[in-house]
């Protein structure tokens, strides 16, 4: 069994549309505090990402935000973090915020969310790190992107192992099960 006591959250800098999801963001944070689960997330104070910030903190929970200085700038840091980390650059950033956490949820979000989940599956798929990676299906927000997966597999673009890294559920609970259960591969040196 694995243990979990920090995970990356990947989410929006925009609250979405449909108030299911900052709800949703709220429950996963509650979640996550309920079972003494630390958050990491990129920094900002802005859309579900300040949301999650703002109710772990609230409720007594760790938050670490690993923000890249460009946007420090632009003043969207969330200040009030346990522990707030500034980075040279983006790259830095997604970098950090592996090396800070046991596991990675990704919820609604834009390109930036894809990219940090892309990148974190990569990284998986090429045995820089060994770490459970999911998506939170939030009201079917990422049906799309998994019939697309299902293309990519279809089409000889992705091998049915390296799809079988992405835990995905619609239920904060039933996903920690998954990443509890997760059998990691063997790691590769980071270069």
């Amino acid at each position: 069994m694995n243990e979990i006591k920090s995970i990356a959250v990947y989410c929006g800098s925009s609250k979405g549309a449909n108030p299911i999801y900052e709800k949703s963001a709220i429950e996963l944070s509650d979640f996550m505090v309920d079972h003494d689960i630390r958050l990491v997330n990129g920094g900002g104070s802005v859309g579900l990402m300040g949301v999650m910030a703002d109710r772990v903190l609230e409720r007594g929970g760790t938050a670490v935000g690993v923000i890249p200085l460009s946007l420090k700038d632009k003043e969207v840091a969330h200040l009030g973090m346990t522990e707030l980390i500034v980075t040279p650059d983006m790259h830095s950033r997604k970098m950090t915020m592996v090396q800070y956490s046991d596991a990675f949820i990704a919820i609604p979000g834009g390109f930036g969310t894809l990219d940090e989940l892309f990148e974190t599956l990569t990284w998986a798929q090429l045995h820089l790190h060994s770490k459970p990676i999911g998506i939170l299906n939030i009201n079917g927000y990422f049906n799309a992107l998994l019939q697309q997966l299902d293309l990519f597999i279809q089409e000889g673009f992705l091998k049915k192992e390296a799809r079988a890294l992405l835990y995905v559920e619609e239920t904060p609970a039933a996903l920690l099960e998954r990443f509890l259960q997760h059998q990691g591969i063997e790691e590769t040196k980071w270069a």
